[in-house]
């Protein structure tokens, strides 16, 4: 069971920036069990993701459901859609005024308006955890688990420079969305992943290598279904993830919360290294117990996340007391 409720409107809300909103609408989703009667699991969308995480288009839908890892009989499933990510018709054109911190005030609020004080977990991949990351720095007892996927809790100078050609395109290419995601399956994928997939193979019919033809669908793809100032806007949301800005240091931040962190990194990941991840662990180990870092082993790249179901099943099985699918 989906429904989709109405959307919580956020009255008066001034960004990091100082753009004050009167009014921002938050749209979610509600899968499994009605809130109040179960553990609450919130998923936080990636980059061209939405709140649809679960049913027949859920783009987690491998993970989310009866039976499945995150088992809705067992759960409620809570999904806020990113104000401005166009799948509620509303739009942000001033994209610099927000930050993936204002992300997470906004999604905390949205609890609050829904009277949940804490939740069983929060998991995200990629930007939806680099949101979560920055949910627990604001209020460090929102949630028991934190799952951040693909992701870290600050965007690195290789992650803005990206983010930085990514916003270039936007802004002055003639087809932007095309240009843009073009760039990005680059960032999302990995060399290996490409040789496997293409082995330098020629489209016959277009008179073109197979890999460029497969980059010219997706661009042409995200640009029927995606719109400009969403993709601006998730865009400055990743380049802006950074739990210290105008803040405590990490150390200071993560010995408030009691939570287990349950960090997953993925070995080919060109966006958000599995080395980087290492070393957030790493730094956490040094004043907490309950951290954990596991690796999605994949020639995929950062989109593994996405791709990889069996091995997340299997890295999240004991979070969610799940039974795990066969390998």
């Amino acid at each position: 069971m989906e429904n989709i409720p109405n959307p919580i409107s956020i009255q008066n809300f001034t960004t990091e920036n100082g753009a004050l909103y009167r009014s921002l609408p938050l749209s979610f989703t509600v899968a499994g069990l009605p809130i109040h009667s179960a553990p609450i699991v919130l998923v936080n969308h990636a980059l061209t993701g939405n709140a649809q995480v679960t049913g027949e288009s859920g783009w987690w839908n491998d993970l989310i459901g009866e039976g499945k890892t995150i088992d809705t009989n067992r759960y409620t499933v809570l999904a806020f859609n990113v104000p401005g990510n166009g799948t509620d018709s509303f739009l942000i054109e001033k994209y610099q005024d927000f930050t993936t911190r204002d992300i997470a005030r906004i999604f905390i609020k949205g609890l609050e308006s829904l009277s949940i004080d804490q939740v069983h977990t929060i998991i995200g991949g990629s930007v939806g955890g680099g949101v979560a990351w920055e949910m627990l720095a604001l209020e460090p007892n929102i949630t028991q688990n934190l799952i951040p996927i693909a992701t870290d809790w600050k965007s690195t100078d290789w992650m803005i420079a990206n983010c930085f050609l990514q916003e270039q395109i936007l802004n002055n290419s003639s087809k932007p969305i095309e240009d843009a995601r073009i760039h990005a399956m680059l960032c999302y994928r990995s060399p290996e992943s490409f040789k496997e997939k293409f082995q330098r193979t020629v489209n016959e019919n277009l008179s073109i290598f197979n890999i460029e033809s497969w980059l010219a669908h997706h661009g042409d793809k995200l640009q029927k279904r995606y719109q400009l100032a969403s993709y601006k806007l998730m865009n400055q949301l990743l380049k802006t993830i950074d739990i210290t800005r105008n803040s405590a240091d990490f150390e200071t931040l993560m010995s408030k919360t009691n939570a287990a962190i349950h960090i997953i990194g993925i070995n080919s990941d060109l966006f958000f290294t599995a080395r980087e991840n290492k070393e957030t662990y790493e730094e956490l180990k040094k004043f907490k117990e309950n951290v954990f870092y596991s690796e999605i082993d994949s020639v995929h790249g950062h989109d593994a996340f996405l791709i990889e179901y069996k091995q997340l099943d299997h890295l999240l099985a004991d979070i969610f007391k799940a039974k795990t699918i066969a390998k």
